[in-house]
């Protein structure tokens, strides 16, 4: 289900990935969703986490398939749909 979400954010979504830009936008509330690698460290996760109104999802996906679906050349662990 939530790689469907995914697939449709990159459709319709300004996306921006990694986790400094991800904590950056969320600081300024920029951010309502966040998606996570399966493999994505621990301590990435926390930094997300706790953030009023922000929908996170933990994908089934690691962060090279996750890469693929996102037609990137670099590992992505972190995915945040910002508003426009």
């Amino acid at each position: 289900m939530s790689i469907q979400k995914l697939k449709k954010s990159l459709k319709e979504d300004k996306l921006v990935y990694g986790l400094r830009s991800a904590v950056k936008n969320l600081k300024n509330g920029k951010v309502f969703m966040i998606f996570l690698a399966d493999n994505c460290p621990d301590k990435f996760k926390d930094q997300v986490k706790g953030y009023d109104g922000v929908e996170i999802m933990e994908l089934k996906e690691p962060s090279k398939e996750l890469a693929l679906i996102c037609k990137k050349k670099f590992l992505v662990n972190v995915v945040s749909a910002v508003k426009k």
